[in-house]
């Protein structure tokens, strides 16, 4: 029986075992680093457009229906009583109760609904405008947080090669292979590199809290970046959205002004009474009904200026969207050249970093052999970490001339 009860706990033991050795690695588990798509979506979704969008939509959405309506505005009823009750008292009333109608000018209703239609084009095209400036600036700030931390890291690697090599100096000048003024030269660089190291942590951190506050994220939570740069766009990218807002915004201010002349005159009015009177107390009651028209003679300035609003808004909008054209084209045209020049100096950086190990390299091994003096070893780990650092400004710089030809393009983060 006691055999019997062993094997039977024998897997429960295996299990908490189990259990046991993967708690620490499910515990050091951190955050799963966050993607540039993703923190667009976070930091959109903290915008005052993003969240006001879908009352606006609601508001559009009203526009057009109130301009696909049968009248401009709701019918009103009318009602009156006349009496003699306070003066001859003789029972004479008249009772009076009306409708008037509100009616649509000629071409004001489908020029009404054109318009509502280009306000809304232009809602949806403004928030991709609004979208698109908050790609700037995050990838301002994820990308220099990427660079930040990529020379924090390389100052780190600088700064611990500097105290091993300083080590390996002190514990030969106390072998008397090296004089005390090595050893000065050795602890000084490596102070050198740490005051670097300080410096380029301090650098990092500030570039942190930039994209927490974009993105809203508390002090204590982790920000770990995905080292994923984006694709290169291709030659057929979609319209920029800074100029489908002005093209739409010049759409509306067109088809506000061809309502603005549509409307030359208040809306008509339609109007059904019926009238019951009677003379004294005691007569019968005679009733009308009347069909009448109201039709307002003129507009007067309140149309002129409309009219004048609509044109100067429409003008404008022309002209900056030929403006910005012409500025979309030149900064396209030099965001590829960036780039091109950033992936020239990426090779060439590439190629020094290599050339810089491998001297660092033989002349290590020179050094501890006693052919290389300490000044020499010195320079030659200072030119392997300038080398270093260049090489990772390169790669991040390429990362931002991607970056930056998507954001001239009008590319949303992906």
């Amino acid at each position: 029986m006691h055999w019997i009860f062993q094997a039977r706990l024998r897997p429960l033991a295996l299990l908490c075992a189990a259990w046991a050795a993967a708690s620490p690695a499910l515990a050091s588990a951190g955050p799963e680093p966050l993607s540039l798509p993703q923190a667009f979506e976070r930091a959109w979704a903290r915008q005052p457009e993003a969240q006001a969008l879908a009352a606006r939509r609601e508001a559009v959405q009203a526009q057009r229906e109130a301009a696909a309506a049968w009248t401009p505005e709701p019918a009103a009823l009318e009602a009156s009583l006349r009496s003699d009750r306070f003066n001859r008292r003789q029972g004479a009333q008249e009772v009076e109760l009306g409708l008037a109608v509100p009616l649509w000018l000629p071409n004001e209703r489908a020029r009404s609904q054109a318009l509502a239609a280009a306000q809304a084009q232009s809602l949806e095209a403004e928030a991709l405008r609004a979208q698109w400036q908050l790609a700037q600036l995050l990838r301002e700030h994820w990308w220099a947080l990427a660079l930040a931390r990529e020379e924090q890291q390389a100052a780190q690697e600088r700064w611990q090669a500097s105290q091993a090599l300083a080590a390996d100096v002190a514990r030969r000048t106390q072998a008397g292979e090296l004089a005390r003024a090595d050893r000065h030269q050795a602890e000084a660089a490596a102070a050198a590199a740490r005051a670097e190291h300080l410096l380029a942590q301090a650098r990092s951190s500030a570039a942190e809290q930039e994209l927490r506050a974009l993105l809203g994220l508390a002090p204590q939570e982790a920000l770990p970046l995905l080292d994923s740069p984006e694709p290169e766009p291709a030659d057929d990218a979609p319209a920029h959205p800074l100029l489908a807002a002005l093209a739409a915004k010049a759409q509306a201010a067109r088809s506000a002004a061809a309502l603005a002349q549509a409307q030359s005159r208040a809306n008509p009015e339609l109007t059904l009474l019926q009238t019951r009177e009677r003379g004294a107390r005691g007569e019968a009651s005679n009733g009308t009904l009347s069909l009448g028209l109201r039709i307002p003679l003129g507009g007067g300035q309140r149309q002129r200026a409309a009219l004048a609003h609509a044109t100067a808004e429409q003008t404008e909008a022309e002209i900056a969207l030929a403006r910005e054209r012409e500025r979309v084209q030149a900064q396209a045209h030099s965001a590829r050249a960036a780039l091109a020049a950033a992936r020239a100096v990426l090779q060439a950086t590439d190629e020094r970093a290599r050339l810089a190990r491998e001297t660092r390299t033989f002349f290590d091994k020179s050094f501890r052999l006693g052919e290389t003096d300490l000044p020499t070893r010195l320079r030659v780990e200072l030119e392997a970490a300038q080398a270093q650092r260049e090489q990772a400004r390169a790669r991040i710089a390429l990362h931002q001339a991607i970056a930056q030809l998507r954001q001239a393009l009008g590319l949303l983060p992906q």
